[in-house]
């Protein structure tokens, strides 16, 4: 076990194929779908994509991370997502499974991250495709922070589940009250840089993974052109938007496939009065809608637009899922369900848990001298019994435990250069830890190091 969790803290590198190649490939995989689309559907068959596509050029190189990196974004990423039934047991402990499944090729930083022989071995197909999906989103979204802070880089970068965001305007499935789309093309994610007083800049994001090949990729990224096109962001066609496909090729290092589509969209503006006030569940019509041409009404597109009046009312949305996601990272359903709209889960984080699987804020820690709130698992790491602490900076917590989410999100950038993003072997806690930017922790050890004076260390 000691020989897994120190390969957690390894950095390695992970390699980022973005070049104007890779755009010729993707346009011709899209290309080919629309034709069999057309041969299958007719008229109907073709689906709106994004115009324009272009490499990333912040991300065409290798990134330095380790796997402990990648499983706390990929934890993040998952906390409300609702994926099953473990809702007491928090979502993102989901992404645990993988501790074994990255490493180098035994070469420090001039090898490059690939999956472990355990995790090459794995023959079931619907784990393979689970495993290949979790880690795509990973990996996808560790690049899309890396991207958007150098782009803004005196700005914070939050991460927000699409649907979980998109629910509080729009109904999106037969168990959502209200006037249901049935587009089925949606991005995953929102990645959004925010600095106090001033508008927000917010990208649709797709990230996918596979098991299969480049020419795979190239599909995925394809797809995702139709995706990211489903949200329009402020005046219609302008919203920049970022996809990804990692490759896990079980024979060869893994790879994340990147392209952008371009655009002077995206923007939240006029900045909210007070981002405390609470979210307003709206009822959307689920149209995009183009600008007239000749006085002559334009056809309404299906997909999902926030408009330059609906800006405002978007920002808080972002503003209150990212405080409930901090929220329900420490195991606090209770203060999650508050930043929530009904269709959002604001009962499904409120409600009883059974003992036996529930996930509580009961636990505390010091790490660089900080006190931080959340809630421990304990579970088998193969043979041996680890445990894993999640949790936010106790002085966030309780500004988001009392719904001042304006007053939270300044005290995060005013200390985003207390704890720019790390990950070390902690000797006192005896295990490797994950420190954010945003004040979350996520810390692992084996179960037999723990004693009761560890708790004020």
């Amino acid at each position: 076990m000691a020989d897994v969790l120190n390969g957690l803290v390894q950095t390695t590198n992970v390699s980022v194929r973005s070049n104007s190649e890779l755009v010729g490939e993707v346009e011709s995989a899209a290309a080919k779908d629309d034709r069999r689309r057309e041969e299958k559907l007719g008229k109907a068959g073709p689906l709106r994509r994004k115009p324009k596509l272009s490499p990333i050029l912040e991300g065409a190189d290798d990134l330095q991370l380790t796997p402990w990196d990648i499983l706390h974004t990929l934890a993040r990423a998952l906390t409300l997502t609702r994926r099953g039934s473990a809702r007491g047991l928090a979502e993102h402990w989901g992404s645990l499974k993988y501790s074994h499944a990255l490493t180098d090729e035994g070469k420090g930083l001039r090898g490059h991250m690939r999956l472990s022989a355990e995790a090459r071995g794995i023959a079931a197909a619907s784990y393979k495709r689970i495993q290949s999906e979790e880690l795509g989103i990973g990996f996808g979204l560790a690049l899309a922070e890396h991207i958007m802070r150098r782009r803004k880089p005196d700005h914070m970068v939050s991460i927000v589940h699409a649907d979980t965001a998109l629910r509080a305007g729009w109904a999106l499935t037969s168990g959502d009250k209200g006037p249901r789309s049935g587009y089925q093309h949606r991005p995953l994610y929102f990645v959004e840089a925010w600095k106090p007083g001033e508008p927000s800049l917010v990208l649709p994001v797709d990230c996918r993974g596979n098991h299969g090949n480049a020419a795979r990729s190239h599909q995925q990224l394809a797809a995702g052109t139709a995706r990211v096109e489903s949200v329009h962001i402020g005046p219609w066609n302008l919203t920049p938007c970022l996809m990804f496909s990692t490759e896990l090729n079980t024979k060869r290092p893994l790879t994340v496939h990147a392209v952008q589509a371009p655009g002077t969209g995206g923007r939240l503006g006029p900045l909210s009065g007070n981002l405390d006030q609470r979210v307003e569940q709206r009822n959307n019509i689920p149209f995009i809608h183009p600008p007239t041409a000749d006085g002559e009404p334009a056809e309404s597109l299906p997909g999902f637009h926030i408009r330059p009046k609906d800006t405002e009312w978007f920002q808080r949305v972002l503003a209150h899922t990212a405080a409930a996601e901090a929220a329900a990272f420490s195991g606090d359903g209770k203060a999650a369900s508050q930043y929530l709209t009904e269709r959002q889960g604001s009962r499904y984080f409120s409600a009883f848990v059974h003992a036996a699987t529930g996930s509580v804020r009961d636990v505390e820690w010091k790490f660089l001298g900080t006190k931080f709130v959340g809630t421990e698992h304990i579970f088998r790491s193969n043979r041996e019994r680890v445990e894993v602490f999640s949790g936010v900076a106790e002085s966030f917590f309780n500004l988001v435990g009392q719904g001042e989410v304006e007053q939270y999100r300044r005290e995060v950038y005013a200390r985003r250069s207390e704890w720019p993003d790390r990950v070390w072997w902690d000797e006192k806690w005896g295990g490797p830890v994950s420190l954010r930017r945003d004040g979350s922790v996520l810390a692992i050890r084996p179960l037999a190091l723990c004693s009761s004076d560890c708790r004020d260390s």
